[in-house]
């Protein structure tokens, strides 16, 4: 049965959803991307075979959903929150799954704690040197978003900031998102979720700001994170360019890749295909002790 807990942390609370079996020997961490929270995997916690068997864990990162904080949040931060709370539950060592932002900081915290990654699920993984469109722009001119983001914290500081951000169900999103380009065939959903405005109402500007920083932080170095990793990829990214990431993900020693004829949001416009290859490697790489 799953449980929303917390964590105190330093000036914030860590808010997070824990499913832990008695028997399970497997923990599964998902983590959410740009804006986005954990409401991103609840279609995929409510419906995959891992229930029941594996310890699944779905966090707000800081700075984002619950985990509301207006500092500075970055990646190396993320990793040093989720380890603590890993600490904290008691963890086995976990297979960390993170889609788009969440995949980047799943092999940060492959290459920072690889004693306690057991496997990584990089579901459309942003390669930085590989984006095109506003966020290629945005990773050529990175340092330049610390002005607006400096700017803004002045006014929080001196009381100018929204009080309160409304929760984001993102699993219901996806189902009228589903339903309105069922209904508009000449609509993609990157149409849809490329919007900043779409964003805006759940998280401090400064937050979304710094997300896109933190997408075009450099990758750790591939070749070093020896845990098995599984590449779902969509087919027809509209973030990226070319086949880059695929050449250059392929530099992991244990790369396992699987393609998902879709754009940059499998999760959302392929939820049961993806499933059904997350939890088809996870019982094939980690079987449960009866299985073996």
């Amino acid at each position: 049965m799953e449980t929303k807990k917390t964590l105190p942390l330093d000036g914030f609370t860590l808010t997070y959803w824990l499913d832990r079996p008695a028997q399970a020997r497997h923990t599964l961490m998902m983590l959410h991307g740009l804006a986005s929270n954990h409401t991103r995997w609840s279609e995929f916690a409510a419906h995959t075979r891992l229930r029941g068997r594996w310890s699944l864990l779905r966090p707000d990162l800081r700075g984002h959903g619950e985990s509301m904080y207006r500092g500075r949040i970055s990646r190396p931060r993320w990793v040093a929150d989720l380890h603590r709370l890993q600490v904290a539950e008691g963890l086995a060592p976990a297979v960390v799954a993170g889609h788009s932002l969440g995949a980047e900081i799943a092999l940060d915290w492959a290459a920072r704690h690889p004693a306690d990654c057991a496997g990584l699920i990089l579901v459309d993984p942003v390669v930085p040197q590989c984006l095109r469109g506003i966020l290629g722009m945005l990773r050529r001119l990175r340092w330049l978003l610390w002005l607006p983001i400096g700017l803004l914290w002045l006014g929080n500081a001196l009381g100018l900031r929204k009080r309160h951000f409304p929760p984001r169900d993102l699993w219901a999103l996806d189902r009228r998102t589903r339903a309105t380009l069922a209904a508009h065939p000449e609509l993609s959903i990157a149409d849809l979720y490329t919007r900043p405005q779409a964003d805006f109402p759940y998280l401090p500007l400064a937050n979304y700001l710094q997300d896109h920083f933190e997408v075009s932080r450099p990758l750790p170095p591939l070749a070093t994170i020896h845990q098995p990793v599984l590449v779902i990829r969509s087919r027809g990214s509209a973030l990226e360019t070319g086949n880059g990431s695929r050449r250059a993900l392929a530099r992991l020693p244990d790369v396992t890749f699987a393609e998902v004829d879709c754009d940059h949001w499998p999760l959302t416009e392929k939820p049961d295909e993806v499933r059904a290859i997350i939890d088809s490697w996870c019982l094939t790489r980690f079987p449960d002790e009866a299985e073996t």
